[in-house]
């Protein structure tokens, strides 16, 4: 559908939600002024040149819109149930009034204006508070809040060299979302000072475009490890999701993605392997493009990078999308060992309290964040690094994984 048509009228419903939740404003004697600008800041993020507002700028001009929007849903289950009860007081009156005067006297109706509760009018703006509160809060605290998670895996055919090696897992660093240099060193600090040997990048090293990545260089090129750094594409490293003017433009785009990869020191596995060697013992790597169930991408080609590997002792697979370990991995690979994925983010939102592990994640994917073990086989899944569309997280905080390996 056209733009100039789809745009506007989405504006149109905006302005409905508003005019709508402005009654619980006005009982409770506050003035919303605010949606003026933020209906100025949306048809700016849709129709302004992109180069024109920075990238980050935009992005938080289009979460401000979400935000406001969001609460005043909330607003509206309360105003909808109050005009629910207002309904039903004048219908209940009116059928008493018809058996408390004579039939046919209209002036002996009653009639009486049934007034806004006051109190849900409140309670809806109380209401609509708490999702803007949380959210800011998730993205002023939770973005930054880096957590290192730590898992033991036995494996009965590891080398005895590589007994007690040490994984370090870092995924969906998204830098067109990162805001904060300072903040986002700190995480990359905290991996490295656990020491990994080996460290594993797991895709989506920007939202769309490689320029993303050109002011954040100077920090992720700090992340080095004693057996390398080796990494591997997710579904937005291709630039699927923007516009392009040229397929010639995403090509190159894609091109300066993988350069990258290499001006930073990582190993990028495009449908490939590698050996790593410790004391004389080889245990393989294997990398592969994205590959996700559905209408995810399938750049991924698992036979290419697993051929030569057949007779190494230990197989471990990047591989992006964790879909990919029921549908090929699991059935057609029984000897990959560990398979190393991210791309859900958790959802960026959920709770995790002891054994208490729930996301929205969960309803779209059967392995979502954490370890997984079917057989002899394991998935880990990355909570990620960064934030993608909301630059914030709640309840999921931001992860780097470290994971050590042990002889069985």
């Amino acid at each position: 559908m056209n733009k100039l048509i789809v745009i506007p009228l989405f504006a149109v419903i905006l302005l409905s939600i508003d005019l709508y939740a402005y009654q619980a404003f006005r009982i409770a004697f506050i003035n919303s002024g605010e949606s003026t600008l933020i209906l100025a800041g949306y048809f700016s993020y849709h129709f302004l040149n992109p180069d024109f507002i920075p990238r980050i700028y935009r992005l938080f001009m289009l979460v401000g819109v979400f935000m406001f929007y969001f609460a005043k849903l909330f607003i509206i289950v309360f105003l909808v149930a109050d005009d629910v009860i207002r309904l039903g007081r004048w219908a209940y009156e009116g059928v008493v009034s018809l058996f408390r005067h004579p039939a046919g006297n209209p002036s002996a109706v009653v009639t009486q204006t049934i007034s806004r509760s006051e109190f849900l009018a409140k309670s809806a703006l109380i209401a609509g508070a708490l999702p803007v509160i949380s959210m800011s809060y998730g993205i002023l605290s939770g973005a930054h809040d880096y957590r290192v998670r730590k898992k033991i895996i036995p494996l009965s055919n590891l080398p005895k060299s590589f007994d007690g090696i040490k994984i370090g897992q870092i995924s969906d660093i998204h830098s067109g979302s990162l805001f904060n240099k300072t903040a986002v060193m700190g995480g990359v600090e905290l991996l490295m000072k656990e020491k990994p040997d080996i460290i594993l990048f797991t895709g989506d090293l920007v939202n769309n475009v490689s320029s993303e990545m050109k002011d954040w260089m100077g920090i992720f090129d700090k992340l080095k490890a004693p057996l390398g750094v080796f990494s591997t594409l997710g579904n937005h490293d291709y630039g699927d999701y923007t516009y392009w003017p040229t397929r010639e433009a995403k090509i190159n785009n894609l091109k300066q993605l993988m350069a990258i990869h290499e001006q930073l020191g990582y190993d990028l596995l495009m449908n490939e392997n590698r050996k790593i060697r410790v004391d004389g013992e080889e245990i393989a790597l294997i990398g592969i493009e994205n590959w996700g169930k559905g209408r995810f991408s399938k750049y991924g080609r698992l036979d290419e990078a697993y051929r030569g590997t057949e007779e190494l002792p230990v197989k471990l697979l990047l591989s992006h999308d964790p879909s990919h370990w029921d549908a090929q991995v699991r059935p057609d690979y029984p000897d990959i060992d560990i398979t190393f994925a991210g791309h859900t983010h958790g959802f960026q939102f959920g709770v995790e309290v002891g054994n208490l592990k729930w996301s929205p994640s969960q309803y779209f994917y059967k392995q979502w964040a954490g370890l997984y073990r079917e057989g002899n086989q394991y998935l880990y899944v990355n909570r990620g690094f960064g934030c993608l569309a909301y630059p914030g997280r709640i309840g999921i905080p931001p992860e780097l994984t470290i994971i050590t390996l042990k002889a069985a």
